[in-house]
C-alpha cells in the first residue's frame, strides 16, 4: 500500500526527537532525501523546530497525541515507518505499537525499558506478524553497537574457526557523553513501576526476558567489580547492560540461535586504574541518584552541541570458543552515545527499514531483521565502525 511518506518523526519537538528531524533535513538533500514529516502534540512547537533545524518551509507537519489514539492511527496509515521519541514508552508508547501493528506500519524506538518491551512482545508479536508490521525497539546506543558488535564477532568467529564463540564479553573501554531528562524519566518511571509490582524486578534482572519461551544458561550479574588479567584492567557495572543483553540473547533467540543455545554474555566498564573503580561507581550512584532529585533533569533538556561533538565511545568485545581458541571485535562512535550517536543511529535504521531490507513482521531487535544492512549503512553514514580479528 502506497504510504505519503517514508518516514515520520514522531516525538520532534522533545530533545532527542529534535535531533533525529534535523540530522534527516541536514544529511539528505535533493534525490537522497526520504519523504518525512514531522509530528507531535502542538504544531506551533512544531513550526518552531522545523524553522530552527533549517528543514524546507514545506516539511509537512502532523499533529498527533499519545492520549488520542485515533491520531496515533491517523498517523501510522501514512507512513512507511515511525520514528517515534515519545517515552518514557511504558507510559506514553503502547497505542503507538497497538496502531502500527494494526496497521502494518514499520516502528523504531530508542526503548531501554524491558518490562514494557516484554508486555509489547507478549500482546503485538503475533499481529505484527500477521499485518507485516516490523517493529524494531532499542534502536540506539541502546543496544545496536552491542547488538551489533556481537554479531560482527560472530562472524568472524564462524569465517575463522567454523563455529560461534560461546563466551562474549563486551567491555566499554572509553567512553564521553551526557544525560537527558527523558533519560532520566524513563529510568524515574522503571523503578517506580517495579515497586509497585515485585514481579517486575524479576523480569528487569531475568537476562532472558525477552526470549519467551526459552532460558539459556545462568549468565554472569556484572554487578560486582572485578580484576581482568587478560586486559590487565578493573571492571566495573555497566548502567546500560540489562537491556543490552536482553537484547543480543532475543537476537540469538529470533535467528534460530547461531550463537548457540549455551551462548554465555555480559557487559562491563573498564577502569584503567585502580583508583578510578571509586570515582566510575560514585559517579554511576551520583547518577541515579539525580533522576529522583525535584531540580533534576527535565524532558526536553540534554547536552549541548558542543558536548555532544565532543563525546564518543570504544567497545571492545572479547569471544572465546570452547576449545579456548579467541576472537576480538571493536566498536567505536563518533559522537556522544546517548544522542549525537543515537540520533544518527535511529534515523539510519529507519531508513534500512525503507531502503535495505524487507523481512516478515513482528517484534525485532536490530541485529536479527537488519544486521550487516544496518551495519553498512552505520559505517557509511552514522560515524560508527566495526572491526573484527
Amino acid at each position: 500500500m502506497k504510504r505519503d511518506f517514508d518516514l515520520i518523526v514522531y516525538g520532534a519537538t522533545g530533545y532527542t526527537g529534535r535531533l533525529i528531524a534535523e540530522y534527516l533535513a541536514t544529511s539528505y538533500r535533493d534525490d537522497d532525501a526520504p519523504s518525512c514529516a514531522i509530528a507531535g502534540r502542538s504544531t506551533d512547537k512544531l513550526q518552531k523546530v522545523r524553522a530552527d533545524i533549517g528543514a524546507p518551509e514545506d516539511l509537512p507537519l502532523i499533529k498527533a497525541d499519545a492520549a488520542e489514539p485515533a491520531s496515533l492511527r491517523s498517523m501510522c496509515e501514512r507512513t512507511a515507518v515511525i520514528i517515534t521519541t515519545v517515552g518514557p514508552y511504558q507510559l506514553h508508547g503502547a497505542e503507538l505499537v497497538a496502531a502500527c501493528a494494526a496497521t502494518g506500519t514499520a516502528y523504531v524506538d530508542l526503548c531501554g525499558e524491558p518490562a514494557w518491551m516484554r508486555r509489547m512482545i507478549d500482546a503485538y508479536h503475533e499481529e505484527a506478524k500477521r499485518t507485516g508490521a516490523r517493529i524494531v525497539f532499542s534502536c540506539g546506543f541502546d543496544s545496536i553497537p552491542f547488538d551489533l558488535g556481537v554479531l560482527t564477532l560472530q562472524e568472524e568467529a564462524r569465517g575463522k574457526f567454523g563455529r560461534p564463540a560461546r563466551r562474549v564479553k563486551a567491555r566499554l573501554r572509553k567512553v564521553k557523553g551526557g544525560m537527558s531528562g527523558g533519560t532520566a524519566a524513563s529510568a524515574q518511571a522503571t523503578l517506580a513501576a517495579a515497586t509497585r509490582d515485585p514481579a517486575l524486578i524479576r523480569l528487569l534482572t531475568d537476562p532472558f526476558a525477552l526470549t519467551p519461551g526459552f532460558t539459556g544458561p545462568s549468565q554472569p550479574s556484572g554487578l560486582i567489580p572485578e580484576y581482568d588479567p587478560r586486559m590487565n584492567v578493573w571492571l566495573v557495572p555497566f548502567p546500560m547492560a540489562p537491556i543490552n543483553t536482553k537484547n543480543v540473547h532475543r537476537t540469538n533467540f529470533l535467528l534460530g540461535h547461531p550463537y548457540g543455545t549455551d551462548f554465555v554474555y555480559d557487559e562491563m566498564m573498564v577502569a584503567p586504574r585502580f583508583g578510578e573503580i571509586a570515582s566510575v561507581t560514585t559517579e554511576t550512584f551520583a547518577t541515579m541518584v539525580s533522576l529522583f532529585r525535584t531540580g533534576g533533569l527535565k524532558p526536553g533538556a540534554g547536552p549541548t552541541r558542543e558536548e555532544r561533538e565532543k563525546g564518543f565511545y570504544d567497545i571492545l568485545f572479547l569471544g572465546e570458543l570452547p576449545d579456548g581458541r579467541h576472537v576480538e571485535a571493536v566498536v567505536t562512535g563518533d559522537r556522544d552515545p546517548g544522542y549525537g550517536s543515537t540520533s544518527k543511529m535511529i534515523a539510519e535504521s529507519a531508513l534500512c527499514l525503507v531502503r535495505d531490507v524487507e523481512g516478515e513482521g513482528g517484534i525485532w531487535t536490530p541485529g536479527a531483521l537488519m544486521g550487516p544492512a544496518l551495519r553498512k549503512r552505520l559505517k557509511e553514514r552514522a560515524g560508527l565502525t566495526f572491526s573484527a580479528r
